[in-house]
C-alpha cells in the first residue's frame, strides 16, 4: 500500500509541475498567433485535450476487446475509467472550440463534418455510460458496454480525418498536417509542453478512477458475501 501511495503522490506532484509549466509555455512563452491573436492560445488545450480523448477511447476499444476475448473483471474496469476520462477530455474540446470559434468565425457553433463527428462521438461515449449505470448485472453491463466501446471507436477515425476527407470549416491540422501546416518553433515547444502535462493529468485521473472502479467491486462483492 504505501508503494501506491508514494506512486500517486509522485504523480500528482508531477501533474501539478507539469500543469503550472504548460500554463507558463501557453500564456507566457509562446508568442502571439498574428492572425487570431491571443485567443488562439486556446489552441494549446484544445488539441491536447482532443489527442487524449482519443487516445482514451483507443483504450476503451482495446480493454473491451480484451474483456470479450477473456471475461476478466479488471479489463471492464480499465475499460470504464478510460471511458470516463476520455469524456472528461472530449468535453474539454466541446466547450474550448466554440470559445475558440466565436471570435475567429463570429459564431460558437456550425454543423461542418469535424465538429458533427466530435459531437457524436462525446454522445456516443455518454451512452456508453448512461448504459453502464442502468444494468445491474455484472456479465450482461460488461458484454454490452465492450460491444458499444468496440462500435464507438469507429467514429475517433472520422473525426481524426473528417479535415481531410471533406471540406470544412474548422482550420487544417498543424501537427502532421502536410507542407503547408504547421506551428513557429516556440508554438510548437509550447504544444508538446502542454501535451506531456495533459498527458500525466490523464495518467492521473485513469488511475483514480480505475481504483475507485476497483473498490466499487470489492464493496459489491462483499455485499454478495454477506447476502448469503
Amino acid at each position: 500500500m504505501k508503494k501506491v501511495n508514494g506512486f500517486d503522490t509522485i504523480l500528482s506532484s508531477l501533474v501539478f509541475l507539469g500543469m503550472s509549466f504548460a500554463l507558463y509555455m501557453a500564456f507566457i512563452y509562446a508568442p502571439t498567433e498574428r492572425t487570431m491573436g491571443e485567443v488562439q492560445r486556446i489552441f494549446y488545450f484544445h488539441v491536447s485535450s482532443a489527442w487524449l480523448a482519443f487516445l482514451a477511447f483507443f483504450l476503451v476499444f482495446i480493454f473491451s476487446i480484451l474483456y470479450l476475448i477473456t471475461h476478466q473483471r479488471k479489463f471492464d474496469m480499465l475499460a470504464v475509467a478510460n471511458a470516463e476520462v476520455g469524456v472528461v477530455f472530449c468535453t474539454i474540446v466541446l466547450v474550448t472550440g466554440p470559445l475558440w470559434a466565436k471570435p475567429v468565425w463570429g459564431i460558437y457553433w456550425t454543423w461542418d463534418a469535424r465538429l458533427t463527428s466530435s459531437l457524436i462521438l462525446w454522445l456516443i461515449y455518454i451512452s456508453y455510460l448512461m448504459m453502464r449505470a442502468y444494468i445491474a448485472d455484472e456479465n450482461k453491463r460488461g458484454n454490452l458496454a465492450a460491444i458499444v466501446g468496440i462500435i464507438g471507436f469507429l467514429d475517433v477515425p472520422i473525426v481524426y480525418m473528417s479535415i481531410r476527407w471533406w471540406r470544412t470549416q474548422h482550420p487544417s491540422p498543424v501537427i502532421m498536417g502536410g507542407e503547408d501546416s504547421g506551428l513557429a518553433p516556440d508554438m510548437r515547444t509550447a504544444f508538446f509542453v502542454c501535451l506531456i502535462a495533459f498527458t500525466l493529468l490523464f495518467l492521473y485521473l485513469t488511475r483514480k478512477r480505475y481504483q475507485l472502479e476497483k473498490l466499487e467491486s470489492d464493496v459489491d462483492q462483499l455485499y454478495k458475501l454477506a447476502q448469503r
